[in-house]
């Protein structure tokens, strides 16, 4: 099976450690054994918004701080593929054509962001659509999609199971509201929609949630099935 994980910077490297990352590659080690090929993609977290922020005091334009994320996200990918026991001696790829090549000879792939106006979360669904994953995982720093922020509204609803246009218009509602709760953005839902890939979102504060969902399809998330399927 070929499974794609966005890996958010938060639930990565909530604090520089060198234990998390070893979780984590430990887990995708584990993943590659039991003979599934891993595209990885990872997130900028705390650290790229830090940096973001004194940038635009600076007078940085939105390009140029995308530009800037991208550059924290892959800092943090080059992390992972130290801790990751198929290492590559690489940089990660900036494109999808290269990152579906490395996937295919070396059998696991990591990579951060590619493009300013997109996030990590739509980079996620792009590697999935384009290396035709079976499986997309989002390990997010919330247990799934809910109606609302369960951080704000402990009474907010989570949602077991939705089609990807459920998750369309769940998505739009909520990138209309300051503060977007959402776990992953529109336009990541949009590809999701569009390719009819089988996306998990989960909680990726604990990596071996990853791993029960990927070997034994336990989980506590929210899964998106396509429509008709």
């Amino acid at each position: 099976m070929r499974i794609v994980i966005s890996i958010g910077g938060s639930v990565l490297v909530p604090g520089l450690s060198k234990d998390r990352i070893e979780e984590y590659a430990g887990v995708v080690d584990q993943i590659i054994e039991n003979g599934h090929s891993v595209g990885i993609v990872v997130g900028g977290g705390r650290i790229a918004r830090d940096y973001i922020e004194i940038a635009r005091d600076f007078g940085s334009n939105e390009s140029e701080l995308d530009q800037m994320g991208i550059a924290i996200t892959r800092v943090n990918s080059q992390l992972l593929m130290l801790g990751i026991n198929h290492k590559f001696g690489q940089l990660p790829p900036k494109d999808y054509e290269s990152a579906k090549q490395i996937l295919q000879q070396e059998g696991v792939v990591v990579m951060g962001g590619v493009a300013p106006g997109q996030t990590t979360d739509a980079v996620g669904a792009a590697l999935a659509e384009y290396t035709d994953a079976d499986l997309l995982i989002y390990a997010t720093s919330v247990d799934g999609v809910y109606d609302e922020d369960p951080k704000l509204n402990p009474n907010a609803t989570r949602f077991d199971e939705l089609t990807p246009g459920e998750l369309v218009e769940i998505i739009s509602g909520m990138e209309m509201v300051a503060g977007n709760p959402a776990p992953v953005d529109l336009l990541a839902s949009k590809l999701i929609e569009r390719s009819g890939i089988k996306t998990v979102v989960i909680d990726g504060s604990n990596p071996t949630n990853v791993l029960s969902a990927v070997l034994e399809g336990e989980y506590s998330g929210t899964v998106i099935n396509s429509d008709g399927k």
